[in-house]
């Protein structure tokens, strides 16, 4: 049996997943991470996207999150986002219109118009659009 670390996955709302993993990968700051048992402590952000996680047994199960902060401890990592959620769980109709909207948004400035606003929500609207395509990826294999 491969080695094995927990992890945490935890949105503002509830927790999303627990378990032992064989390894966790996920957009940080800098770049994609790949976190392994083993792997020397670490405090990073993460940004809005997909979260994948291989459990024992090489199963493996994509989340997303919207960006957040990912804790590895000797025996545990942590991922804390404001929203997280299960990739199998997601609309990617819905994914798609408000990644419309956004963009709408910021094609048609108004006097009201948010700027920073309408760019975070084209990042989050897209980032959700890439977990489905892993998803989409893991299936196809």
């Amino acid at each position: 049996m491969a080695m094995s670390v927990h992890c945490d996955i935890v949105s503002a709302e509830k927790e999303i997943f627990s378990g032992l993993v064989e390894m966790v990968i996920a957009a940080g700051s800098e770049g994609d991470l790949g976190i392994a048992p083993g792997h020397t402590p670490l405090l990073t952000s993460i940004g809005a996207g997909p979260v994948r996680v291989i459990k024992q047994g090489g199963e493996e199960e994509i989340f997303f999150v919207s960006g957040g902060f990912l804790e590895v401890q000797p025996n545990v990592v942590t991922i804390l986002s404001d929203s997280a959620q299960r990739a199998d769980d997601m609309d990617e109709a819905a994914a798609l219109e408000a990644k419309e909207e956004a963009e709408k948004a910021l094609h048609n400035k108004g006097s009201e118009f948010d700027y920073s606003r309408a760019a975070s929500q084209l990042a989050e609207a897209a980032a959700r659009l890439r977990t489905i395509q892993q998803l989409r990826k893991k299936a196809g294999r």
